[in-house]
């Protein structure tokens, strides 16, 4: 369950130097002058604190503070029959709520007090439901931008947390979007406990969504490297060949037509091939994905070079 924006913020501390913060009025959070230079300091809006060293991410601080920390990226509220429609193409993923069902099963055992952080929390995850429900979960949760579901804004190169804080990470639909996707991975093993688990998913074969936002894709066994510093629990495919060619005849038509609708359209007429993707193997799903899914525990013994290419899981062999 998410915990109070009070609370949470006794845990943030500065993203450049991890130093605690203090208030400074309503609207600036600031650190002690040191060793590490400063002092610091961040705006609040809307009592969100905004924990970004803006010197080293792609976003600018007067346009953040301007906007009042919304969104960079245009954000559509599907309701009503649109919304039937967006459930019709875009149908949850079976595997993220048993993923995430096993993580909080697994940091219920390992602390009688477990800590979740969800990287890109703006807006609640596929399969994720369970957490913000969980009164024994304590959950934190962040990005870029500022929505009720997050209680602060933040960089996920940085992340403004001391060492060793957290049980788990979710971290859904963000590497793909992120500038240095292996620097915002070990920041996640920095902020884990030995033995934390993390969730991941993250795109493959899946066209631009976020616009000057978007940067990167990864293969299953691309994904899988990404996170040799853990140790594999599950691995596997979040949408395959079918889903693939949903968005392929999106873009094709929007591109086509000019028109964000005319490929919406195409792809509600191709709703069903989806379902095909129930038929089809495996193996063969992870060399045309759309996406891919990681579930694993922070390891002392990372994957090797010679390991990801043994632990290639496709139908090219």
């Amino acid at each position: 369950m998410l915990v109070s924006r009070a609370e949470a913020l006794e845990q943030l501390r500065c993203p450049r130097t991890l130093l605690p913060l203090r208030r400074n009025g309503p609207d600036e959070l600031v650190t002690a002058a040191g060793d590490h230079g400063g002092p610091y300091r961040y705006p609040v809006v809307r009592d969100l604190p905004i924990l970004i060293d803006f010197e080293s991410s792609v976003l600018d601080e007067r346009e953040t503070v301007a906007r009042s920390a919304h969104s960079p990226v245009p954000r559509r509220a599907y309701r009503g029959p649109v919304a039937a429609v967006q459930r019709l193409v875009g149908p949850p993923n079976p595997a993220s709520a048993g993923n995430i069902r096993q993580l909080i099963e697994r940091v219920k055992r390992s602390s009688a007090e477990p800590r979740v952080l969800v990287i890109g929390g703006g807006i609640v995850g596929d399969g994720t439901q369970a957490l913000y429900v969980d009164a024994a979960i304590k959950l934190l949760a962040f990005d870029i931008y500022g929505t009720p579901n997050v209680q602060f804004v933040a960089d996920a190169h940085r992340i403004p947390v001391p060492d060793e804080t957290f049980d788990g990470v979710i971290i859904q639909a963000v590497l793909q979007v992120v500038l240095q996707p292996a620097a915002v991975v070990a920041e996640i093993i920095r902020v884990l406990k030995p033995g934390g688990m993390v969730y991941a998913e993250s795109s493959f074969l899946q066209h631009v969504t976020e616009g000057a936002y978007d940067f990167t894709r990864f293969t299953v066994s691309g994904h899988r490297y990404l996170f040799r510093d853990f140790e594999l629990l599950a691995t596997g495919v979040t949408g395959g060949a079918g889903v693939q060619l949903m968005w392929s005849l999106d873009y094709f038509a929007r591109s086509l037509f000019r028109s964000r609708a005319a490929g919406k359209a195409v792809k509600t007429l191709f709703f069903w091939l989806r379902l095909v993707d129930r038929i089809i193997p495996d193996r063969f799903a992870v060399d045309a994905a759309s996406g891919a899914y990681f579930l694993g525990h922070k390891s002392a013994a990372p994957l090797g070079p010679k390991d990801i290419v043994a632990f290639y899981r496709g139908a090219q062999t």
